[in-house]
Order: C-alpha cells, then structure tokens, then sequence
C-alpha cells in the first residue's frame, strides 16, 4: 500500500521547527510569506508586540490581476518594502514559512530587496 503524504502538514512541520528559532522585533520585524494556489501574502510581524505592522497581497486593489505568478510576487515584495520605509523600516528577518525558496517565494524575496528591504 502506497502511503500519500500530506505536502501542507509537512510544510507546518517545518514551518514550527524554524519559528523555533527567529523571531520579529520592532527594529527588525519577521517577514512572513503564506502562498496559496492563486494568491499571495506577506506580513511584516513583531512577535514581542504580538502585532502585524504592515501587509501586503495580490487581493489588494492595486495589485489586481493574475496573483499566481513571478511577476505578481515581485510586484507584492515591492509594495511590503514600500510600506516597510513609510514606517522606518529597512532590516527584517525572511520566514518562508516552510516553502522552498524558489519560484514565487524567491520573486517576492528579490523585489522586497528592489525594495529596499535588508535580511
């Protein structure tokens, strides 16, 4: 008998491992990345406060349009760069919440550093 394995268990599994070991400040917030099929996401997160400080997605209205894809990725690490220099913002820490760091992930990464984000 063939065992199936869960792809999303194993990503919260790793996920849990490596919350173990960073965490977000006010200085330096956690950059959290959470990608579903079609969309999206990232937070800039301070773990003392228990607080976002600011967010980003392809289902904001500006970033309307194709949210699965590179160019959409780049475009949302931009915009969370964007909104990290308004409030003071420029050193984070990258959780890529258990995903590889490929594809849309790695594109998000590269325009939050466009940005002028630093980790």
């Amino acid at each position: 008998m063939i065992k199936v394995i869960n792809k999303n268990k194993s990503r919260l599994k790793r996920h849990k491992r490596v919350r173990g070991k960073i965490s977000g400040t006010a200085e330096r917030p956690r950059l959290c990345v959470f990608r579903s099929a079609n969309n999206i996401y990232a937070q800039l997160i301070d773990d003392n406060a228990k607080a976002t400080l600011a967010s980003a997605s392809t289902q904001e209205k500006d970033q309307k349009g194709s949210g699965g894809n590179k160019e959409a990725a780049k475009k949302v690490g931009l915009a969370i760069a964007e909104k990290a220099k308004a409030k003071g913002i420029e050193n984070v820490i990258f959780d890529r919440a258990g995903y590889l760091y490929h594809g849309r992930v790695a594109a998000l990464a590269d325009g939050a550093r466009e940005g002028g984000l630093k980790f």
